[in-house]
């Protein structure tokens, strides 16, 4: 057992205390990998049956990895083990004992694109209107309930579901649901989160024959990334180690603070009850990080301290100080970007980094656009992980597409990707005929529509109206103008906002990063050497077609910047990681500032991000960008002021940049106050925000008397430069309509 002595001394203990329960609490980087599968090859080396042991992991790639390491210790013999996802294994067992439970054998397993096709047609066979019931919303609203194993029946009887359905004017999703879940059945078919269900339908009502059975089969089951599992998959997971009311052998791995998933159901309470579910439990800490340096370490450290709901731990490294932690202020999301993008150049240059060595890590899918063109300009190869690039997603194709053909009415290919987008009752066998003619008779599709050759009637009529109106406003307004027109009045907007699924949020970020991009466009006066200040459509569209060129990436290249979003991160590591966009409202979200948990779970994905980096670690942010269509100034994120000076590389520029230059303000639902009151709250009463103006004397609840110096911006988004007399010389930044100012002195 050569391989024992690689472990540290509380790793060796996780590995060969093998009996009971067992709570493994792995920090980054703490080798939680190699403790799993060096425990399941000495339970092989014990003489364990290798298909006794059930190992789940919640990716194919991990469990492939799990598997090869273990074959590495122990031979062949690890490929018996049963290691794969939640999924795939349920699927296995489900194949054998679907007849219990009144399913085929060879039941079909229904995809997203499978289950979202007969949403629909129940929909339409209902007659329910598809903006209001939208399938992917629906889709979403069935899959928390089967996640919280709330079946149809059970869906009927729960009061507070039924009222919050009434109450998003959605009544019933109920009566979907219960359709969805008979034809599923009726069709021999599971859907993914069917296949946890059903297990656990298959465990509960066949105690004798098939619980007891699986429970004989599998003495040791390991859990890895425990804190992702949801209610579902722990209680499939409790019927499976708990043997005549005695806790089994049963084996978790995880992080609390690493619990970043509750959008997909995943309930962090699962690993932080685990202590009183299994009383008898053994914990064994992983908190030597063998990844990041120590100035990485200790802000982790820092910043997840603040956090309410966690196991206590102190993670720890014996890596050395390393380089301390550089923090990039712009002043606009297209500084950030291109600031960024420098610093790169300069990493490689100085530190001789490769590109494959750095990842840009971002809170939104949306975010990529202005770190794309930058990287190209720079000509950086990257490659966007976790979706498409930003210009290939399709709802920014789309819009393209009718900009596209508001300049240029032979485009063909924009023609037919709009022409039904979004659905207008155009079918494809009328845009068939169309094309059909325009190849005889040697012309566009617009033109047949707009010469008689295909008569345009009622919904063919309308559209030609439309675009027509469109190419109207392109021939006297700006790009942005005519985008803003386009998404509003094609119906794409609408068709996003209807969408209220974690998918559809980011479909509906997407376009709007799309119409901001277009603003900075129309807006930037500061041309680069040789570029055009044309500010029309066509000048954009020519802008944006060199930018999207997939000529100028090669996409066999290895040596590549990773870009994806901090979730996508998470199990990965770079020498050098850029977390970018780390403002309030944007990270931490503005959907969690109304809710404490929610703002720990963005804390959690903060803390993911940073111990991404092995080496050299990087935070940027804007004081200003584009945000679905406002130009808004940006208080930094209060994860930076979490952090310790001493871990930043210039304390001095941090607390200029942090604390002593002008920061805008606003209110920040859930935040702790930073400072007591300095008015009396009974004597304060806020004076109307118009009425404001430079050189006034104002009172403010928590910063006391100033002056205000400045005012810009227009109308809602007018902003204040304030002195107050706090005895540091503090100015401020705070939006107006936020402000809740008091006039004492006219200027």
């Amino acid at each position: 057992m050569t391989y024992l002595s690689s472990l540290n001394e509380v790793q060796h203990q996780a590995v060969t205390h093998t009996d009971g329960p067992v709570m493994v609490i792995a920090g980054p980087g703490s080798g939680k990998t190699r403790v799993l599968t060096y425990r399941i090859a000495y339970l092989i080396e014990q003489g364990v049956a290798p298909q006794q042991i059930l190992a789940l992991t919640f990716t194919n790639k991990a469990a492939r990895e799990m598997k090869e390491r273990i074959q590495a210790v122990v031979g062949s013999k690890g490929e018996r083990v049963w290691a794969g996802t939640f999924h795939s294994i349920f699927a296995r067992i489900l194949r054998v004992e679907a007849p219990k439970i009144d399913f085929p054998p060879a039941f079909t397993i229904y995809d997203r694109d499978d289950s979202k096709s007969l949403v629909g047609d129940i929909i339409k066979e209902m007659r329910l209107d598809p903006k209001q019931y939208n399938p992917n919303a629906v889709l979403a609203r069935i899959s928390s309930a089967k996640s919280n194993l709330i079946t149809p029946e059970l869906y009927a009887k729960d009061h507070e579901l039924i009222h919050y359905d009434r109450m998003n004017k959605r009544p019933q999703i109920y009566d979907i649901y219960e359709r969805y879940y008979k034809r599923c059945k009726q069709a021999g078919a599971m859907d993914f989160d069917d296949l946890l269900l059903q297990m656990y339908r298959l465990l509960q009502e066949n105690k004798d024959n098939v619980r007891e059975k699986y429970q004989r089969i599998f003495r040791y089951v390991l859990v890895d990334e425990f804190q992702d599992t949801n209610y579902l998959q722990y209680a499939i997971i409790k019927l499976l180690t708990v043997y005549h009311n005695s806790p089994f052998n049963i084996c978790i791995v995880g992080d609390d603070a690493q619990s970043i998933y509750s959008f997909r159901g995943a309930t962090i309470e699962n690993i932080l009850k685990f202590e009183q579910d299994f009383p008898e439990v053994s914990v064994f800490k992983l908190e030597q990080n063998y990844r990041s340096t120590d100035h990485i370490v200790k802000a982790a450290n820092m910043v997840i301290s603040n956090n309410n709901k966690q196991i206590q731990k102190e993670i720890w490294t014996e890596l050395g100080d390393g380089h301390k932690i550089k923090v990039i202020k712009a002043v606009s999301d297209v500084e950030e970007g291109r600031l960024v993008a420098s610093t790169i150049i300069e990493y490689k240059n100085r530190l001789h980094l490769e590109n494959r060595d750095i990842a840009i890590l971002y809170r939104t899918n949306a975010q990529s656009r202005v770190f794309e063109e930058h990287l190209r300009k720079q000509n950086l190869a990257y490659k966007i992980f976790g979706g498409l690039s930003f210009y290939q997603r399709k709802e920014v194709k789309d819009i393209l597409g009718y900009l596209r053909l508001t300049v240029n009415e032979r485009d063909d290919e924009a023609f037919k990707r709009i022409i039904n987008t979004p659905k207008r009752g155009i079918g494809k066998t009328t845009t068939g005929k169309i094309a059909e003619i325009a190849v005889e008779e040697g012309v566009s599709m617009w033109a047949v529509l707009t010469s008689g050759l295909y008569p345009a009637k009622g919904k063919l009529a309308s559209f030609v109206q439309m675009i027509e109106k469109f190419k109207a406003k392109a021939a006297s307004s700006d790009a942005y103008e005519v985008a803003m027109m386009v998404a509003q009045e094609s119906g794409i907007f609408e068709q996003l906002r209807q969408d209220q699924s974690i998918e559809g949020i980011g479909r509906m970020e997407n376009a709007s990063a799309l119409l901001d991009g277009i603003k900075e466009f129309v807006e930037n006066d500061i041309a680069d050497e040789g570029a055009t200040t044309d500010r029309s459509l066509a000048a954009y569209l020519s802008d944006i077609a060199l930018l999207t060129d997939l000529d100028t990436t090669d996409e066999e290249e290895s040596d590549y910047i990773s870009l994806m979003t901090t979730h996508t991160a998470k199990g990965l590591e770079w020498k050098a990681v850029f977390v970018v966009g780390l403002e309030e409202n944007l990270f931490p979200s503005y959907m969690s500032m109304g809710s404490p948990d929610q703002l720990d779970e963005e804390r959690r994905l903060f803390y993911v991000s940073i111990t991404r980096a092995k080496m050299f670690l990087a935070l940027s942010y804007a004081t200003s960008r584009y945000q679905f269509g406002q130009f808004r100034y940006n208080d930094p994120s209060r994860f930076l002021e979490e952090i310790d000076e001493i871990h930043f590389e210039s304390t001095v520029e941090r607390k200029k940049q942090l604390f002593k230059e002008p920061r805008l303000l606003a209110d920040r639902p859930g935040r702790k106050k930073d400072f007591e009151p300095r008015v009396n709250p009974a004597d304060f009463k806020p004076s109307p925000s118009e009425q404001l103006a430079e050189g006034m004397q104002v009172l403010h609840l928590q910063f006391g008397s100033g002056r205000i110096l400045s005012i810009d911006g227009a109308r809602d988004n007018k902003v204040a430069t304030i002195h107050f007399d706090q005895g540091d010389d503090s100015e401020r930044r705070i939006m107006l309509r936020f402000a809740k100012l008091q006039i004492v002195e006219q200027g």
